[in-house]
């Protein structure tokens, strides 16, 4: 197996970001089922994406198959990993521990994917003080404070949209770099800061109006 140095994450178009978790999903599936190569023709069949598009994405990954074999799986998939920045834990702390947030904190399969929530918070005196899946809970007056002894860069925004701007406004202040929008609501941050909205919200009005065209048919 040869291999290449990797390029500039920044170049990397974000569909394509997006796209490398399913081929190491798929990966997997087929290591799992005692496979150890994998091509871009078969890793198609497995997720339904087209093989022409998987060598392409692939190409900004620092490995290369070879010739009527394909990529060795063990290594796509150390490959995949490490580029993803999955084989690294990031710490983060979760704002809004509700239903979602707290769905959230109980999802031990997070750290497997390098995201180690160390604390959560929370104006609720019902919540502050205990713990979810052995996450403390702090009062959101303590952030500051928190991230000073924790070293947390990544925050995780659960919050009722009414406030959501005004939460974020208080992690990037008290340091926050990076932040994984779950509400509905666009934030508005410095241009430093790294937002990845994952709207549930927008998903399903996707998936409801795909489905309406489907029985109007």
């Amino acid at each position: 197996m040869t291999t290449r140095s990797g390029k500039n994450i920044e170049k990397i178009p974000e569909p394509t970001l997006r796209r490398l978790p399913w081929y190491l999903s798929g990966a997997k599936l087929m290591r799992e089922r005692g496979e150890r190569y994998i091509s871009s023709t078969r890793l198609s069949e497995q997720i339904n994406i087209d093989a022409s598009q998987i060598a392409k994405d692939l190409s900004f990954v620092n490995i290369s198959g070879r010739t009527r074999v394909g990529y060795e799986i063990d290594s796509l998939i150390r490959v995949l990993e490490d580029f993803l920045g999955f084989t690294r834990l990031h710490k983060a702390y979760l704002f809004g521990v509700g239903s979602l947030g707290g769905a959230l904190l109980r999802d031990s399969g997070l750290a497997q994917f390098g995201l180690e929530i160390v604390g959560a918070f929370d104006v609720n005196p019902e919540l502050v003080g205990t713990s979810i899946n052995g996450i403390p809970i702090y009062h959101t007056d303590e952030f500051t404070e928190r991230i000073r002894q924790d070293g947390v860069c990544i925050g995780v925004l659960t919050v009722p949209i009414s406030i959501a701007q005004e939460v974020t406004d208080r992690m990037v202040d008290g340091g926050i770099r990076a932040v994984w929008n779950f509400t509905p609501f666009r934030i508005r941050v410095p241009e430093h800061i790294v937002v990845q909205n994952t709207s549930l919200y927008a998903h399903l009005a996707v998936m409801f109006n795909r489905l309406n065209e489907t029985l109007k048919k």
